[in-house]
């Protein structure tokens, strides 16, 4: 029979800011040289990708998903609580000091199917009722209102005003800054 100590769950570690994937590749060395891969299975930063679009230029960054915190999957032993505890720049578990919490097995799927989606969430300068300008194309110059955006698409809706009538016009995120 498996006990709960030895059944194998996501846990959350806290970290130093900035420290997630310091704390990722120090951890896996002490589980190498500690003799726990049966105990401590993987380590994982959450990250995604994120597409930035400033200054008509467009950049695809590695943006963490939850900084401060890595996510563990372990069996809950007295040594392997230990390896993570004692890893350089780990604060602790998030938690019970003595009984972290797992996470649920729908949290971490969310989390990991997010992370190897492969589709960049699209970050942009505007929303919904800002105002635009056109900064190439036919329309160049001249200035809307963001109607609506497709961030799978890469595309944004504006209205502008030409001969007196109020136009829609759909464009590329490169087409439009900010006012």
């Amino acid at each position: 029979m498996v006990t709960k100590e030895q059944e194998k769950n996501w846990y959350v570690i806290h970290t130093r800011s900035g420290y997630e994937n310091r704390v990722k590749t120090n951890l896996k060395q002490r589980i190498k040289s500690m003799g726990v891969e049966d105990e401590i299975l993987r380590v994982v930063v959450p990250t995604e990708e994120e597409v930035e679009v400033r200054s008509g230029q467009r950049r695809t960054i590695t943006k963490k998903t939850f900084p401060g915190y890595v996510i563990v999957e372990m069996k809950l032993t007295d040594s392997s609580r230990k390896v993570v505890r004692e890893t350089p720049g780990v604060t602790g578990f998030v938690g019970n000091k003595n009984n972290p919490v797992p996470l649920e097995a729908e949290e971490v799927e969310s989390i990991l199917t997010r992370m190897e989606s492969g589709t960049p969430h699209v970050k942009v300068g505007f929303g919904k009722g800002d105002g635009v300008r056109v900064v190439d194309g036919p329309f160049t110059d001249f200035t809307g209102v963001v109607d609506e955006i497709h961030p799978e698409r890469g595309r944004v809706k504006i209205r502008v005003s030409f001969f007196g009538r109020e136009t829609p016009l759909e464009l590329d995120f490169l087409q439009v800054s900010r006012l």
